[in-house]
């Protein structure tokens, strides 16, 4: 078994590029997960693995082995070289090189004749969409739409900070306009958070079909969304700002829906 204990090594290198660079996560299809947790999440959503890198004195190949079947191909690292390569700070040991999938629209499919959708519009910080991903995990929302997107799926802050939901929810990336036409197709209400044209979010029905969009905090939905939408809605404000958190709008408004399907 191959083993790597130098930081100069042009493997160790290239998949630092591989980190931090969105391009290059492109270009080679590959990204980088890091954690048992993140990992076991990735393959139960069914995703290839490259490699394996791993610590021995933290995880042992047989450990390994219990995530993997013995066919993945694995490399022993120092602690020097995991330690460059860990995004976070994470005593686990195991970083596993990992194919990126294809986020289409095309590949979408519904369980349910009502799915509950969650569309984010050019979110561009990779800690809200983390976040984001997270909470439609936690409601069970039926897929995940980011529409006009700022940040890769793989960037490793987005994989962090949604503790791995980047791999349990159904994502797809397409342009606003690509997004609402396939909305329209398969006859789902679409509500834009918005404070035009709004109606307060818990006077609405989600019980059907349903879409709940969000924008930005500085810049909001374009125009797009809240020309087409079935209903605009808000969260109305009860103290000195105007706007919160774009993953705490979610929240709200996905699980009002939540609510209402439950005692339907």
């Amino acid at each position: 078994m191959k083993e790597i204990t130098s930081i100069q090594n042009t493997y160790v290198k290239d998949l630092l590029k591989l980190q931090e660079k969105s391009r290059e996560r492109k270009k080679k299809g590959l990204f980088i997960i890091e954690g048992k947790r993140e990992i076991s999440l990735a393959i139960a959503a069914n995703y290839n693995f490259d490699t394996v890198l791993f610590v021995e004195d933290i995880i042992t190949e047989k450990e390994i082995l219990h995530l993997f079947n013995e066919n993945i191909h694995r490399i022993k690292i120092s602690t020097e070289v995991y330690q460059k390569l860990a995004y976070r700070d994470s005593t686990e040991g195991i970083i596993a090189v990992t194919k990126s999938k294809n986020f289409s629209l095309d590949a979408i499919k519904f369980s349910s004749s009502n799915p509950l959708i969650l569309v984010a519009e050019g979110v561009e910080k990779p800690g809200n969409i983390g976040a984001i991903l997270r909470t439609a995990d936690a409601a069970n929302a039926d897929a995940v739409f980011i529409a006009n997107p700022k940040s890769d799926m793989y960037n490793s802050n987005i994989i962090r900070s949604s503790v791995g939901c980047v791999f349990t929810n159904q994502i797809a990336i397409g342009s606003s306009e690509e997004i609402i036409a396939f909305l329209l197709e398969h006859n789902i209400k679409i509500f834009a958070t918005t404070l035009q044209n709004s109606n307060e979010y818990y006077k609405e029905n989600y019980t059907e079909g349903t879409a709940i969009v969000v924008g930005t905090e500085a810049t909001g939905l374009t125009e797009v969304f809240r020309e087409k939408a079935t209903q605009n809605i808000n969260i109305p404000m009860q103290g000195k700002i105007d706007s919160m958190n774009v993953s705490v709008a979610v929240a709200i408004v996905l699980f009002e829906a939540k609510r209402q399907r439950n005692f339907k």
